[in-house]
């Protein structure tokens, strides 16, 4: 980590429970650019913190590779081997999977959808940029069904045991499970907290446990209440959608008869309809101002000590960035002067180009955002001569 005390302090625990003291989400930014594990692993000396150790929570997913690789140092196997020898075989997940390639040739599957300018988009079955979600399998990149994580979700609520066999024992799975970082929530009536790779939330007549993510393309959430022996899966093929959410809590209320949620059931409907209307707005943006220089200007090569080199070009009249071994695809937007905006929204991150006497390119800082996430929010990259 980027304080050596806090390296030497760190546990598996404190790695599970989201409480690094790093901002939300740190470094994801550089899984869609086509680095491996390893450097991603590294990366995280480089991010400096946003709270103390232990203060507060902050969902991460970079520091969950630490977790699968010490796994794999622990068995002498993969992570993905483990995953096949200890959860799908044991448990006849035999449609689940951790790798694209078996996603890509599935006989009956769903495909990945996002929402553009309000509408939901179908994406290719072939396309590039999931690679991630296997670069970063361990954080929650697996292909399943409902079926296969239903036969998950049976031996969570029993203990370890599944079909009359203990897979995991019991007070393994309870303290996977118990509380160790308090959380903010949507709920103005009920205290939440993390575990370990779930969340808890009390709640009448019994807490739930449950967890949610998100890929390019799919969404999922998953909750049980151990007391009541009754849990949810709820797996959508669209991406940044309040759905899934509210088919849970709304499932919890229908179930207790007790109307528990009704908060969280009325904050969850107006983002729907917020998000709806920001692609809308988004849509509808048709200034396109100038660069303050001929494009050529910005054209080249630019190195950073840890992140390597970024590309600029020009292709039909419009700057683009490639940047990491992916050669992630980014248009660069003209703002004000020699700033350019990531966003076709024109909020940040924005690349500000430092240009010297006679059009003589410095380099250039990427403020703002979270794409290149490692030393704050600016980060430097020297112009080179190749």
């Amino acid at each position: 980590m980027y304080d050596p005390w806090v390296t030497h302090e760190f546990t598996v625990t404190d790695l599970m429970a989201m409480r690094s003291g790093l901002a939300t989400g740190s470094g994801e930014g550089l899984c869609g650019m086509g680095f491996n594990r390893s450097f991603l692993m590294h990366s995280l000396r480089y991010m400096q913190p946003e709270t103390s150790f232990r203060s507060a929570y902050a969902y991460q997913n970079l520091p969950f590779l630490w977790a699968a690789a010490l796994v794999e140092n622990k068995t002498g196997k993969s992570w993905e081997e483990n995953i096949q020898e200890k959860i799908f075989s044991p448990l006849n997940m035999s449609d689940s999977s951790t790798d694209q390639r078996s996603f890509q040739q599935a006989q009956d599957v769903a495909y990945l959808h996002v929402k553009k300018n309000g509408k939901i988009v179908a994406l290719p079955m072939d396309q590039n940029s999931t690679d991630w979600v296997y670069t970063i399998g361990p954080a929650g990149g697996i292909n399943s069904n409902i079926e296969d994580m239903a036969k998950w979700l049976c031996l969570q609520m029993n203990n370890g045991s599944y079909e009359s066999r203990q897979l995991s024992s019991k007070n393994t799975i309870q303290y996977l499970q118990s509380p160790k970082t308090v959380m903010n929530t949507i709920s103005t009536k009920n205290n939440a907290y993390y575990c370990q790779g779930w969340m808890y939330m009390e709640a009448c007549p019994y807490p739930i446990v449950f967890h949610k993510g998100g890929t390019q393309g799919h969404s999922a959430i998953m909750a049980f209440v151990p007391q009541a022996k009754i849990g949810i899966v709820i797996l959508s093929n669209v991406y940044g959608d309040s759905q899934p959410d509210y088919l849970m809590f709304r499932f919890l209320d229908l179930y207790f008869s007790n109307n528990a949620w009704d908060d969280v059931l009325e904050a969850l409907k107006p983002m729907n309809t917020s998000k709806v209307q920001a692609n809308a707005s988004t849509s509808m943006q048709t200034d396109s101002p100038l660069a303050a220089r001929p494009l050529e200007t910005y054209v080249g090569n630019y190195s950073n000590q840890t992140l390597g080199i970024i590309n600029i070009s020009q292709d039909n009249g419009i700057l683009i960035l490639y940047a990491g071994p992916g050669k992630l695809k980014i248009p660069l937007m003209p703002l004000e002067g020699d700033n350019f905006s990531l966003s076709k929204t024109g909020a940040s991150p924005v690349a500000a180009f430092l240009v010297v006497d006679e059009n003589k390119m410095e380099g250039v800082e990427i403020r703002g955002g979270r794409l290149f996430d490692l030393f704050g929010n600016n980060i430097w990259f020297q112009h080179t001569n190749d």
